[in-house]
């Protein structure tokens, strides 16, 4: 199971969700995007893409071409750094998934600091994996009069594997 898909338990994860509980859910996942660059793999890249910027600027150091040319040379690491930024500053996106015999609620935290919620009584809720769709495995929550989508950064593997740990944990509760 991937670390993405890591249960939380707990009264942090219960207040993280919906703080007005008084008992501990029965089932919690939280969901964030894969980081597939590490903070030190960052400054590395830049570090390689700073060096490797300057090779082309050597034959022509100490001439009028090599001011020329330096605007450029900082202009692309600057647009590559600050697109690299960005992708950081995206991937704070969490979904937080907490599930009660009585109720389940879904909390998106968005990385602008938007915060959606849903909710609605496990006992209605139906989860579907689709794949007649053009996203593979598309996750689908439909309760309470809506339709939402869960884990839609994840991998077509990690939305199967939600699937399953929710669908058994909601069938335990139908039992």
């Amino acid at each position: 199971m991937s670390d993405v898909l890591r249960p939380e338990t707990g009264a942090a994860a219960d207040a993280a969700a919906f703080p007005t509980r008084q008992t501990p859910p029965i089932y919690t996942v939280k969901l964030w995007p894969h980081r597939s660059l590490s903070v030190r793999g960052f400054q590395g890249l830049i570090l390689c893409l700073a060096v490797g910027f300057l090779i082309p600027l050597v034959p022509f150091l100490g001439t009028p071409v090599a001011w020329g040319l330096l605007p450029f040379l900082i202009g692309a690491l600057v647009a590559i750094y600050a697109a690299l930024m960005r992708s950081y500053d995206d991937g704070k996106l969490t979904e937080t998934l907490c599930l009660w015999p009585d109720l389940i609620t879904v909390v998106r935290a968005e990385p602008r600091g938007a915060v959606k919620r849903w909710h609605a009584n496990p006992h209605w809720v139906r989860t579907q994996l689709r794949n007649d769709t053009a996203i593979e495995s598309y996750l689908t929550l439909t309760g309470n009069g809506r339709e939402i989508e869960l884990g839609s950064f994840l991998s077509p593997g990690e939305r199967r594997a939600v699937y399953g740990q929710l669908s058994a944990a909601l069938a335990t509760l139908n039992r």
